[in-house]
């Protein structure tokens, strides 16, 4: 007789693969056809999508056509700096308003006129005119000493008896509402003036009134030596000072104690020092209409009555007399007229 069995899950005939996953193969093509239909429902998006304006209420009634335009790539954009740098802010530039009043300056180290004429925007002129003797002796500027200096161009009148706004206008050479209008002037609306009061004239002039030829009549010995008209620089250095209307010289800066040069052969007339504001001073005649002048001298090294070569070492620069700073003042005179010093040199 036979042994009992019992039968397992071993002893079942093996299923088929695709008996096994039929339900899961089933599932899916169920839902990839779903999608599939319904592909054709869903919004479409184009790649480029338009830019649309911000609706009006006539949009929204009667929509007009929008216009397209093609947004920027990456490729197309710009390439980001590393730094990013500020903008420029804008802003307003205010002009420099015109100054209305009349100041005091102290005079400093190495101030000349025509330099604080430039920095306070007014005439050389203007300076020396509102500056009693300064008028007539342009160099005798000293430091400590105070200026006027007024906001505009133009003449400083004290008015005495007399005075009238016509007078004034025509010695001045302008009109008489000019006067009358210049807020400072506070005149009335009559124009009467008083005796004491000052005015401002502007644009106004004065002559100009030659200065004074310091003479030594002194005759010159038969063999004193007499220039050629071919005139040298008398020292090295930097012009601090040129020549116009008032300062009928030339200014040349250099260090105390520089060589100071006969700019042409001659005979030295005077040679000392000088009251006026020329300090230590040397005046050579060179014998054929020709008169130089050398002044500030800190040392002088040659004396009066004797002759000189062009060239020759006269003395050194200084800052004696009124000077503000160490250079040598030179003047050249031609028959008692001042002349220019940059039309003889080379």
């Amino acid at each position: 007789m036979s042994p009992l069995r019992f039968r397992g899950l071993d002893d079942e005939p093996p299923t088929p693969f695709w008996q096994r996953f039929s339900t899961h193969i089933l599932l899916v093509a169920i839902i990839l056809a779903g999608l599939f239909a319904a592909r054709d429902k869903l919004p479409r998006w184009p790649a480029n999508p338009p830019v649309r304006a911000a609706a009006t209420p006539a949009d929204v009634t009667a929509p007009a056509p929008e216009p397209t335009a093609t947004p920027a790539r990456p490729a197309d954009l710009p390439p980001c700096p590393a730094v990013l740098a500020r903008a420029a802010v804008p802003h307003t530039i205010i002009p420099e308003r015109p100054r209305l009043e009349i100041i005091t300056y102290t005079v400093q180290a190495g101030d000349t006129v025509f330099g604080l004429a430039e920095r306070f925007g007014i005439s050389p002129e203007t300076i020396l005119w509102a500056n009693g003797d300064l008028e007539y002796h342009p160099d005798d500027l000293r430091i400590g000493q105070e200026l006027i200096i007024l906001p505009v161009s133009g003449v400083y009148h004290e008015v005495k008896a007399g005075d009238t706004l016509e007078k004034l206008a025509e010695k001045y050479q302008v009109s008489p509402e000019s006067i009358r209008n210049y807020p400072l002037n506070q005149i009335g609306a009559g124009g009467e003036l008083v005796v004491g009061q000052k005015l401002i004239i502007p644009d106004g002039v004065k002559p100009y009134v030659p200065r004074r030829l310091h003479r030594f009549d002194v005759a010159l010995p038969a063999n004193a030596l007499k220039g050629s008209g071919a005139f040298i620089w008398p020292a090295q250095g930097y012009i601090t000072q040129g020549y116009w209307s008032l300062h009928r010289a030339l200014d040349i800066g250099a260090g105390t104690g520089a060589p100071v040069y006969a700019s042409d052969s001659g005979y030295v007339v005077f040679a000392g020092w000088d009251d006026t504001g020329y300090g230590n001073l040397i005046i050579i005649n060179h014998g054929n209409g020709f008169v130089t002048y050398y002044a500030h001298l800190s040392k002088i090294l040659v004396s009066a009555g004797t002759s000189v070569l062009r060239g020759a070492k006269i003395g050194l620069v200084g800052s004696t007399g009124r000077s503000t700073g160490s250079h040598l003042h030179f003047e050249i005179w031609q028959r008692d007229v001042q002349r220019n010093p940059l039309g003889f040199l080379p």
